[in-house]
């Protein structure tokens, strides 16, 4: 059984070609692929191996799963692979922009939430990213605004990255 889609974008299949990006999104934005898959033994070594052997680092990771099935989200450092890969594989995904920010401290992340609670904008989830480069902690945001999640958190200083800073 799959899981059903609870993100906005359609889920790609293996027969169709991979989507182009869409030209209203930015390009720098950070892409997460939400990755939808039977919550069996096995699938998600199945998907960090195929990205592994072709040399896609997944830099940040979650796992949501139900009874039946399990939505894997993640972050590349090469997204444009990864969806090709993924598509190939059979693997049904879909993808949304993440806000990712920069932290010094642990404690700084009760500073991003009462920044992100200034703008009065929700916070749907968030997770942390695997490699810390820089001896920073890195987390991931899914928004339901990321612009205003944006501004207000450079506006208080905070080092918001892009997928640029993230890829090879």
């Amino acid at each position: 059984m799959l899981c059903a889609k609870t993100e906005s974008a359609p889920v790609h299949m293996t027969t169709a070609t991979p989507p182009k990006t869409s030209a209203a999104r930015r390009p720098d934005a950070v892409t997460q692929f939400s990755v939808f898959t039977a919550n069996r033994l096995g699938r998600l070594f199945d998907l960090t191996h195929m990205l592994n052997a072709h040399t896609v680092s997944i830099l940040a990771l979650t796992v949501v799963d139900s009874t039946d099935c399990a939505i894997i989200r993640c972050v590349v450092d090469d997204p444009d692979r990864a969806r090709e890969l993924m598509a190939a594989s059979g693997f049904p995904f879909t993808e949304s922009a993440v806000v990712v920010v920069e932290v010094d401290s642990p404690a700084e992340l009760n500073a991003v939430m009462a920044a992100l609670l200034e703008a009065e904008v929700n916070c749907n989830y968030l997770y942390s990213f695997i490699p810390h480069p820089r001896g920073k902690s890195i987390m991931a945001f899914s928004m339901e605004d990321n612009e205003v999640a944006e501004t207000v958190l450079k506006r208080h200083q905070f080092q918001v990255l892009k997928q640029g800073d993230l890829s090879r």
